[in-house]
């Protein structure tokens, strides 16, 4: 064994020995309980950053954790390969996407391996490979011929300079976040998939998801956004009905002014022949350019402006004015919606800005709110006023009352609705999964026929500096004929939105070089569903969302087993240097290289586990990565010293008649086998995990130099020794290996079963119990364990610190609990001295 710890050499020869071997290969064993561990797959950028370094370690640890434990552990990665950002480096750098790309791969893929993870790389999926994408096309057709498939008209977010659609969360105070250029909107055909149609099962199984973080939970439900109650149908002064959907139809007699949106059709009709209409316009125009986040946000200014057009209340008559404002949006519910100051917050801070009118229509039992001076709105259920025939009814009754009412006279219908919309699925760019739609001027939309895919991307194309998509002008792969009439027919130049690759990426894993099948049933039988997702809390909605979607779609057509794809959820923390998430921009950026260059991949991975729970954000520390080095180190000491003491000794011996120190050396080793398993099964907790490990570490030093003045027990310290050994396997897995090697140990240290907890070990002979006076605590005092009542009553009026305390008081009474302490009730004694 080397003097020094030569992390290079070691890191190296272990990689190596794990690829000759195929040591995390994984193949179905119906002998084994399965356990499938998974975290998020990067897109291939070309460098790994700490964030996902944090990410695969702690993947690392679970999935080592679980084979040792005896599980057959599945532990795969691939890359999320298409998207925009390699287009737009094909364009910059003159190199098409794919070479970029596949370029990017091969680099973090050896970034990875330099790591140590223990990835089935014999397994790993590209969604830009042609034999991954074909499956994506397969399940948008299986989409297609469900009836969940669509294409339709719709206002999209547009950026001129990147030529395609963007997502609300891509447009920043109306610019593209991209490349900073003003976006606008743009009516654009359309591929959707109806998610929608999915909104409450979608909901309603988020309470089957216990091994979720409830945050993420709570974010999905609200974008899901599901809300009761009634739409309504005002009128228009031009006749034109405008209907409203209300959670709150006990509050229609409050309504003092309606909210159109910028987007409303009737708005250009309403402002015919106004005064206002100019200014109404340039507001709408300006207003459009906004996100829906921006437009939304609880801190966002809410603006407004009059129409001069007025609305009939359909339950009061009254006229109330039009106006259009911001923080309405015609996709979600009507459009439009109706102001009622005193019961909604929003509605009397917008009534107080422009000077409309207040009226309270529900008063709290035993209060009388006055509309003229209300600065809080009342949301609350009460008593119904200024109404008409529903006053003095209880609120919640007059809600159900007012439904019924509107429905017997025709002025609308219970109805629920959701902020959830369909998913918008095209993108006008070439780097992504064709659709696999033909247009046929006889035949119309013809889906391509599943024996005809993959519908493959052209690779010789051109890149414009215009950033329009190639596929617009690459007339081999746009002319084509139509496989139901044979006639000239044109492709579909949109591709899909790379969301739709990632929802199902987890089923291919199971079956990774499949051919004739996007997955091989039975073998996602096996292993799904994933029994550890791990990633970035960034993903909630968006990705999480669309996966459970899909996989409700397949599960709906027999296609799999499962309707909930990920059983158990991790949220990890970024990493942060200086108070600020880790950025080029910012200058603040850590080259994972540079750190496994300097002190090596265990050191990387030690700090990052050690360093912060995982769930939180973690801020970066020098200090901290030298600590986790120098203490690597401390233990390849350890090791090398005591190597010529334990390679030999005999790892069965009797226990019975173990001195002091050894009994308390082994109650050590098994109470940090407890911990750690606790720590890393029920609770992820790697840095407590961590934190036992060191401290069996400073107990072995501490049992070895303590012990100089009579023998080791070879055997103790070997059992020690080599439970060190194992229990660092997950987190420093190449330390873990040479050491486990250099101790005489048979096999590779993560083929071994993770250490038992000798439940007699644990046993104390000695416990340490606490004295209390009058329920104050003044000492502490070692007792042999299970002794009761008088005999700890006589040990606790022993100790001299305890004498001198009660010297000259009345015992009046002797509390013992039993392992735990003793309390001396005493009072002034009567007697005068």
């Amino acid at each position: 064994m080397e003097t020094r710890y030569n992390f290079r050499v070691v890191e190296k020869k272990w990689q190596q020995r794990w690829e000759e071997r195929g040591a995390f290969r994984v193949i179905e064993d119906p002998e084994k309980e399965k356990y499938y561990c998974l975290v998020m797959f990067p897109y291939p950028s070309g460098n790994l950053h700490m964030g996902h370094v944090r990410n695969y370690a702690i993947g690392d640890v679970v999935a080592r954790f679980y084979k040792m434990l005896g599980f057959n552990v599945l532990n795969p990665m691939g890359w999320d390969g298409f998207g925009l950002p390699a287009e737009n480096a094909a364009i910059q750098h003159h190199i098409h996407p794919s070479a970029w790309t596949w370029a990017n791969i091969d680099k973090m893929r050896e970034q990875m391996k330099a790591m140590g993870l223990s990835y089935d790389w014999s397994r790993d999926v590209a969604t830009c490979h042609p034999g991954y994408y074909r499956w994506t096309q397969w399940l948008f057709l299986q989409l297609y011929h469900h009836g969940l498939a669509y294409k339709k008209r719709q206002a999209v977010n547009w950026c001129p300079s990147c030529a395609t659609v963007l997502a609300d969360e891509q447009v920043v105070a109306g610019c593209c976040e991209r490349c900073d250029s003003e976006v606008i909107k743009k009516d654009l055909e359309q591929w959707f998939f109806r998610i929608t149609d999915y909104a409450d099962r979608l909901l309603e199984d988020l309470e089957k998801l216990t091994g979720w973080p409830e945050k993420v939970k709570l974010m999905q439900e609200n974008w899901i956004g599901k809300s009761q109650g009634a739409e309504m149908k005002f009128t228009a002064e031009n006749g034109k009905e405008i209907s409203v959907f209300t959670t709150r139809p006990d509050t229609i007699f409050g309504v003092s002014y309606m909210v159109l949106a910028p987007e409303y059709p009737l708005v250009e009709e309403l402002i015919q022949d106004k005064a206002e209409a100019g200014k109404v316009r340039e507001f709408v125009a300006r207003v459009k350019k906004q996100s829906e986040i921006e437009r939304t946000s609880a801190e966002a200014e809410k603006e407004g402006i009059f129409t001069g057009a007025y609305a009939t209340n359909p339950l009061s008559g009254e006229q109330v004015p039009i106006w259009v404002a911001n923080y309405v949006l015609l996709e979600y519910g009507t459009g439009a919606v109706m102001g009622v100051p005193a019961h909604d917050q929003r509605d009397l801070e917008f009534a107080r800005k422009y000077d409309l009118p207040v009226k309270v229509v529900i008063q709290p039992i035993g209060d009388n709110l006055d509309a003229a001076t209300m600065t809080e709105a009342y949301p609350e259920p009460g008593v119904m006023v200024n109404s008409g025939e529903f006053n003095g009814m209880d609120s919640e009754v007059a809600r159900l009352k007012i439904i019924d009412y509107i429905q017997e006279k025709g002025l609308g219908e219970e109805k629920v609705n959701y902020r959830l919309r369909d998913w918008l699925v095209s993108r006008q760019r070439y780097w992504g999964a064709p659709i696999p739609i033909i247009y046929c001027d006889h035949c119309g939309v013809v889906p391509v026929p599943e024996g005809d895919l993959p519908v493959l991307l052209p690779e010789d194309v051109a890149f414009q500096p215009t950033g329009e998509s190639p596929l617009l002008k690459a007339e081999e792969f746009l002319k084509t004929t139509c496989p139901q009439c044979g006639a000239p027919a044109r492709r579909e130049t949109d591709t899909l939105d790379t969301f739709v690759c990632s929802t199902w990426y987890f089923l291919r894993y199971c079956s990774p070089r499949e051919s004739e099948r996007a997955f091989d049933p039975e073998k996602v039988r096996y292993w799904m569903p994933v029994d550890q997702y791990i990633g970035g809390v960034e993903h909630a909605i968006l990705h999480l969302l669309y996966s459970r979607f899909i996989t409700k779609v397949l599960y709906d057509h027999d296609l799999i087993p499962v309707d909930e794809p990920f059983t158990n959820l991790l949220t990890q923390g970024m990493v942060l240097k200086e108070g600020a998430k880790m950025s080029k921009s910012k200058g603040n950026v850590v080259s994972p290289e540079e750190i496994i260059g300097n002190y090596g991949a265990d050191t990387a991975r030690l700090f990052i586990l050690f360093a912060a729970p995982p769930e939180r954000d973690l801020e970066w520390s020098d200090e901290a990565v030298d600590g986790a080095y120098r203490f690597i180190n401390r233990v390849w000491r350890l090791v090398q010293h005591l190597l010529p003491e334990i390679k030999d000794a005999q790892s069965q011996y009797d226990t019975e008649f173990l001195g002091a120190a050894e009994k308390d050396m082994r109650r050590i080793i098994h109470r940090t086998i407890k911990r750690v398993g606790d720590d890393i099964k029920t609770r992820f907790n790697f840095n407590t995990a961590v934190s036992a490990i060191m401290e069996l570490t400073n107990a072995l030093y501490h049992y070895t130099e303590g012990s100089k003045e009579f023998p080791w027990h070879s055997g103790v310290l070997r059992e020690g020794v080599k439970t060190l050994i194992t229990l660092l396997a997950p987190f420093t897995p190449h330390l873990a290996e040479e050491l486990w090697e250099a101790v005489g140990g048979e096999g590779s240290v993560h083929d071994q079963d993770w250490p038992e907890v000798d439940q007699d070990a644990l046993r104390e002979d000695e416990i340490t119990i606490v004295v209390q006076i009058n329920g104050k605590v003044r000492d502490h005092v070692k007792i042999p364990v299970g002794l009761k009542g008088k005999e700890m009553e006589n040990v606790a009026l022993a100790q001299p610190r305890v004498k001198d305390l009660i010297k000259g008081k009345e015992l009046a009474r002797v509390i013992c609990v039993p392992d735990k302490l003793v309390n001396l009730v005493v009072r002034e004694s009567k007697t005068k001295v």
